[in-house]
């Protein structure tokens, strides 16, 4: 298969990719950086050539990470799980990785952080929730740790509960208190933050009848 390359076409269809001919007739497509490493009149064997598919590939996979990327950040651990879906092997997936975490776009600490910015911003979640929903991501115990450590437990409580409080006014203190307690329980907040937050919410509307 090696050969002299005699031309190098952007392909019609997809400006991204680069046709290389060699000895005038087509041998195989590559992406356009790395296509960009080839001459006209290049000699390439086939080892060569075998090496220059597995760079396109790479290079192919590292924009579909980027694309994947760019909807929300990512575990290191779903972007492996992604790569796999797109068919990429074990070496191409350290490969690409080792790329993007070396480029910053691949941190478990900052997607950790961004994880738990994004519930405390549109759906709080007690601390055992966050624990568990970064553990499903592939987020090592350690990092998840150490930012679950650093939410307020009691004012995400209350912010939770803080509407539904009014959704349970008409019920009588115990029925209330009870509400509100398996509703914060379920969101993964521990038994005693749920009760004196259930506790506060029962002042506040008490005290602006």
């Amino acid at each position: 298969m090696g050969g002299k390359v005699t031309a190098l076409r952007v392909q019609k269809k997809n400006r991204d990719r680069v046709n290389v001919y060699l000895d005038g007739r087509f041998a195989f497509g590559l992406p356009v950086m790395t296509a960009a490493r080839l001459k006209i009149g290049q000699v390439l064997s086939d080892g060569e050539i075998e090496a220059l598919n597995e760079q396109g590939a790479v290079e192919s996979l590292y924009d579909q990470a980027l694309h994947y990327l760019s909807h929300r950040p990512r575990s290191q651990a779903e972007m492996a799980q992604y790569l796999q879906r797109r068919g990429a092997s074990e070496q191409q997936r350290e490969a690409v990785i080792k790329r993007l975490k070396s480029a910053g776009w691949l941190d478990d600490r900052a997607f950790a952080q961004f994880w738990i910015e994004n519930r405390e911003r549109f759906r709080p979640r007690g601390s055992r929730a966050l624990a568990h929903e970064l553990r499903r991501k592939g987020v090592e115990s350690q990092v998840i740790e150490e930012e679950v450590e650093a939410v307020d437990e009691a004012d995400s409580a209350y912010r939770a509960a803080s509407q539904k409080a009014g959704q349970f006014r008409h019920l009588d203190p115990h029925a209330f208190h009870r509400k509100v307690v398996e509703y914060l329980v379920r969101r993964g907040f521990d038994y005693e933050v749920a009760r004196e937050t259930a506790i506060r919410l029962r002042a506040e509307l008490e005290a602006g009848e």
